[in-house]
């Protein structure tokens, strides 16, 4: 799937428009983001695909609410709750280059984007204006209360979250560490995917964000228990080189390199790859002895 990241018209004039087409065009899933610089309905009415929505949770409830309200009419299949930013990590680039916060379309004249921060980053000043530190798990039942819509809950790392994630009724867990920008020496994702999977026992799907960037790396993800993989900065990357081709380029490059690790590795498909084709440091280490 397509992660969500914010601003895509950073990188392309065509901006998420670009990203959604080239994900309908590659029959793969996008998630978009709230702080996106193209309107919830602009990339709706983009292509016919299926998408998911990035939600963060605001001060202000109704902005949160109103979101999800437009969601629903635009025919979004599910909500993606990014839990691990109750306060923007310390982007020291942000803050050397004074980011400022492009136009987000979505939250026009919901939000205030408008943040007088001398100090450094303009866009580390917004979140802490508008984005809710108190955010808890009571917040899963208030979001469940206002849409029918399935709820994935996104940036758990531990047993203990993905268990009390499961308690609350989450339709899904995004194994994900905010691109590894919001905590230093947060563990990496692939190295936690494996905890998060046995605690949840098959209950809900479990999906990997972060570190993929070989089809290789989609290949162990499955084989440690992901049902799919989540992909951020190689999009970018893709859409900054050359927009809506350069992302379905991207996609396309990771399937044809999982398909051939998947023929390399006797797997005929995807339920085919097991937790035997995967050997983990520790696994090594103990192999050793």
């Amino acid at each position: 799937m397509v992660a969500p990241s914010a601003m895509h018209k950073l990188a392309h004039p065509e901006g998420e428009i670009a990203t959604a087409r080239a994900a309908a065009a590659s029959n793969t899933i996008m998630v978009l983001s709230s702080m996106s610089s193209c309107t919830i309905e602009e990339v709706a009415s983009s292509c016919n695909a299926i998408r998911f929505f990035q939600l963060y949770v605001y001060k202000n409830r109704d902005v949160a609410a109103q979101l999800v309200q437009r969601v629903e009419r635009n025919g979004y299949k599910a909500i993606v709750l990014t839990v691990d930013a109750p306060m923007l990590g310390r982007r020291e680039a942000d803050i050397k280059n004074k980011m400022i916060v492009p136009p987000l379309k979505n939250i026009e004249g919901l939000v205030s984007t408008e943040v007088n921060n001398d100090e450094g980053s303009i866009l580390e000043g917004f979140a802490k204006g508008a984005l809710d530190a108190s955010l808890c798990w009571r917040d899963i039942g208030w979001l469940r209360s206002i849409t029918n819509l399935p709820i994935l809950i996104k940036g758990v790392l531990t047993r203990e979250d993905a268990i009390k994630a499961t308690e609350v009724g989450v339709a899904g867990i995004v194994v994900s560490n905010h691109g590894a920008r919001q905590l230093d020496y947060t563990p990496a994702t692939i190295t936690v995917l494996e905890e998060v999977v046995h605690a949840v026992r098959g209950k809900v799907p479990v999906f990997l964000d972060g570190g993929v960037r070989r089809g290789t790396d989609v290949f162990k993800a499955l084989a440690l228990g992901a049902q799919a993989v989540l992909i951020g900065r190689p999009v970018v990357y893709g859409l900054a080189a050359k927009g809506e081709y350069g992302v379905r380029k991207v996609i396309h490059m990771l399937k044809d390199e999982l398909e051939l690790t998947m023929a390399l590795s006797g797997c005929p498909s995807v339920k085919d790859i097991t937790r035997s084709h995967v050997r983990t440091e520790h696994e090594k280490i103990h192999s050793m002895l």
